[in-house]
């Protein structure tokens, strides 16, 4: 058996569309399988949540409400002797 990898999507039917046609023997029977993504927090947040998060981030530095990396360190440090 021959194994190919290609993309697709799957509509609002269920049915399977690849984003390729697939370059093969014509008119064969073929074993698909499927492998679906798992839906992390990350895919959750919006390219404008990551924005905002980032401009946050970014004015906070700017204007000098930072805590220094050892000051951060310490209290990890601290934290995993209780």
């Amino acid at each position: 058996m021959k194994a190919l990898k290609i993309m697709g999507t799957i509509n609002e039917q269920g049915q399977l569309t690849l984003d390729q046609p697939l370059i093969t023997d014509k008119n064969s029977r073929v074993e698909v399988i499927v492998l679906i993504p798992e839906k992390t927090d990350q895919d959750d947040t919006s390219q404008a949540e990551v924005l905002a998060d980032f401009r946050q981030a970014w004015h906070e530095a700017m204007t000098g409400q930072t805590i220094p990396v050892a000051q951060l360190w310490e209290g990890q440090q601290q934290e995993s002797f209780c």
